[in-house]
């Protein structure tokens, strides 16, 4: 486990979690360069705590697999020194801090032989899981994703932070090239964007409205979406699916206030997001199979991120905005 912070200790947990439940893991050793944090956590999960990478594997030479979840622009030095001494990664999103970063990671992953996950963790709420059986064209998205104020990652603005995440289940959903973007943003309690509107339209015709806010006085993570007589809404913080379709359809909906309307709930299996991806990530290192999530969607995701990152930049110089950030 490289990086302990708050995240990064969700991740120790999960590993030492799954070790108990009998999946052929164990966690041998943390890495912080803050030692101090990287004791008291390596206590609470019966390993070892190290200042680098390069300590870690060179004392534990069996490591084979490893989450990195320190500060983004950290992300690549800490996967290539992981890859090259043989280890398979999970680097959490946003997966670098430039293109050209990830661009890199993508291609030491293929020289190197390595199962290279990207930490997209909605991919794997049973939420989204229970949607993919259900897409047929979607042609209208309404996304929320609000968050109440913390001083956690603010060296990234918010759509890189949060909005990252919608993008790209988004992104997998629509499959179709990115046509447009317009977006527009503010700081408010911080340096960077806290609160972001993006529309993104597709080749396909699909327009897809997102919204991501660190600044709420509520949290709320919902993703709505239109397609051809259904209406489907996603609550991931609830893990659960509605799925509203016109017509008669299959008879097996429940008939709502029109009786032309049938409204079906997907079976859901509740299960945390984390302690699926890294089950995922685990299987895939075991089977030396591909992950789920690439590290190229990692880089198809960041792309549009720090296209958006740049089109509210260029709104805000626009319309006299840009005095406003650090």
């Amino acid at each position: 486990m490289i990086g302990v912070g708050a995240f990064g200790r969700n991740h120790a947990r999960v590993y030492s979690h799954l070790a108990k439940e009998g999946v052929p893991v164990r966690l041998v050793g943390l890495v912080d360069p803050d030692t101090a944090r990287a004791d008291t956590v390596a206590r609470e999960f019966g390993c070892r705590s190290f200042g680098s990478v390069e300590q870690l594997v060179t004392t534990h030479s069996e490591v084979q697999a490893a989450s990195v979840a320190v500060p983004t622009v950290h992300h690549l030095n800490a996967a290539r020194q992981l890859m090259e001494a043989g280890v398979d990664v999970l680097v959490e999103k946003p997966l670098t801090a430039s293109l050209a970063e990830a661009d890199e990671l993508v291609l030491l992953a293929h020289m190197l032989g390595r199962v290279a996950q990207a930490g997209h963790l909605e991919r794997f709420n049973p939420a989204v899981r229970a949607t993919l059986p259900v897409i047929t064209r979607p042609m209208f998205f309404e996304v929320h994703r609000l968050s109440v104020f913390t001083p956690r990652s603010l060296d990234i603005d918010v759509v890189l932070d949060l909005m990252i995440h919608d993008l790209d289940i988004v992104l997998s959903f629509v499959d179709s090239p990115l046509k447009e973007i317009r977006a527009v943003g503010l700081p408010i309690l911080s340096g960077k964007v806290d609160i972001a509107n993006v529309r993104l339209e597709f080749d396909s015709g699909c327009v897809a409205n997102l919204t991501a806010s660190r600044v709420s006085t509520e949290r709320v993570r919902k993703l709505r979406f239109f397609q051809p007589k259904q209406y489907v809404s996603l609550d991931y913080g609830r893990q659960d699916v509605m799925v509203f379709s016109v017509g008669a359809g299959d008879g097996l909906g429940t008939p709502s206030v029109n009786p032309q309307i049938q409204v079906v709930k997907p079976p859901v299996t509740a299960e945390e997001p984390l302690h699926a991806e890294l089950k995922s990530f685990l299987k895939a290192v075991q089977q030396r199979s591909q992950p789920i999530v690439t590290f190229e969607d990692g880089r198809r995701a960041l792309a549009v991120a720090l296209d958006i990152v740049a089109a509210i930049a260029a709104h805000g110089e626009k319309v006299n905005l840009n005095h406003l950030h650090s």
